[in-house]
C-alpha cells in the first residue's frame, strides 16, 4: 500500500497525462504501475522525501528483481516525467531523478535469413519483366550486402564491365564491390529487358518501376515483401534483412571481421561486430581451429 500523501499526487499527475497529454489507457496504466511501485519499495509518507540517492536505490531494487535494463529504463523515464511535474507544482524544489544515469539499453540485434530460407526466396518461377527486376533487386541486395539508399541509387554507369559495381554509402564514401555469378547474372538479364520499361537516354538508374523512372525506396522494400509472402516465406523480408543475412553468412563461412566491415561500408569494426551477431559457440569454433595455444596436442 502507498500513502495518502503519495496517492494523492499520483492521481493528479495520472489526469494531468490524461487530459494535457492525451495519453492512452495502457500507458497510464504502466505510469501508475512504475510510479507505485517505487513508492511502495521506498516506503514513502510523501514524495518530498524522494532524493537522488533514494531514486537510484529504486533502480538497484529493479536490477535486483533480474529486470532488464529497458524496463529499468523505463521506471526512471517515468520517474523523471512525474518529478519533473511534482516541480512544476511546487512540491519539489528539484527533479532528484534528472541526474541519475539511464541504464545502457544494447541495441536489438537484427535478424536475418538462413540459407535456406534465401534459396526459398530467390526461387521465383516467373520471368516477367517486374520479376527479373525484383530478382535482381534482391540477389544484388544479398550478393552485395547493399544498403536500401545504395541499392535505389545505383546508375547504369555504376555498372562495370569487370563484373563490379561502384556504390555511394554513408557519408557519400565511394567503394568497390564484387558481384557474385548469381547476381551478376540476374543483374545482365534484368538490363536487357530494362528498356522496355525505360528508355536507355531517358533514366540513368539501374532500377525503374512502370512509371519510367528510379523506382522508390518504399516501392523495393514493399515488393520484396510482396515476394516474400509469394514464396510461403514466414518471415517479413526487406532490404535491411538480406543485408544482414549477407553480412551474418560472409562471417560464418570466412571469420574475416575486416573484410566483411569493407565490404559493408561500416566505417567502425565495432558496427560490424554488432551488425554480424556471431554465437559465441561459432567464434569458440573459430577459436579452436585457429590460435596455436588452442590446438591439442597429440
Amino acid at each position: 500500500m502507498i500513502s495518502p500523501a503519495c496517492e494523492r499526487w499520483l492521481d493528479k499527475f495520472i489526469g494531468f497525462l490524461q487530459y494535457e497529454r492525451n495519453l492512452s489507457p495502457k500507458t497510464l496504466e504502466n505510469y501508475r504501475r512504475q510510479l507505485a511501485t517505487v513508492c511502495e519499495q521506498l516506503e514513502l509518507n510523501n514524495w518530498q522525501e524522494l532524493t537522488s540517492v533514494q531514486v537510484k536505490k529504486a533502480l538497484s531494487h529493479a536490477r535486483r528483481q533480474n529486470l532488464a535494463p529497458r524496463s529499468i529504463a523505463m521506471r526512471l523515464s517515468a520517474l523523471r516525467t512525474f518529478c519533473h511535474f511534482l516541480v512544476g507544482q511546487d512540491v519539489l524544489e528539484s527533479n532528484p531523478a534528472k541526474t541519475v544515469q539511464t541504464p545502457k539499453i544494447g541495441k536489438p540485434l537484427p535478424k536475418h535469413l538462413n540459407v535456406d530460407e534465401i534459396n526459398q526466396l530467390m526461387e521465383m518461377d516467373q520471368d516477367s519483366p517486374l520479376a527479373v527486376r525484383d530478382r535482381a533487386m534482391m540477389e544484388l541486395t544479398y550478393g552485395c550486402g547493399l544498403r536500401l539508399a545504395e541499392l535505389a541509387g545505383l546508375n547504369l554507369q555504376d555498372v562495370m564491365s569487370n563484373g563490379q559495381i561502384r556504390v555511394i554509402g554513408k557519408g557519400r564514401k565511394e567503394r568497390i564491390l564484387p558481384v557474385g555469378k548469381t547476381a551478376l547474372l540476374w543483374l545482365k538479364k534484368w538490363l536487357k529487358q530494362r528498356v522496355l520499361l525505360s528508355p536507355p537516354m531517358n533514366e540513368k538508374a539501374v532500377f525503374v518501376s512502370m512509371h519510367k523512372r528510379r523506382i522508390s525506396h518504399r516501392q523495393i522494400a514493399k515488393r520484396m515483401q510482396l515476394w516474400a509472402k509469394y514464396q510461403q516465406l514466414d518471415k517479413k523480408v526487406n532490404p535491411h534483412k538480406l543485408r544482414h543475412s549477407y553480412a551474418t553468412h560472409m562471417l560464418e563461412s570466412s571469420g574475416d571481421l575486416r573484410a566483411v566491415q569493407e565490404l559493408l561500408g561500416h566505417a567502425n569494426l565495432s558496427t560490424t561486430q554488432v551488425y554480424t551477431h556471431l554465437d559465441f559457440q561459432h567464434l569458440a569454433k573459430v577459436y579452436d581451429s585457429a590460435h596455436p595455444r588452442a590446438k591439442k596436442h597429440k
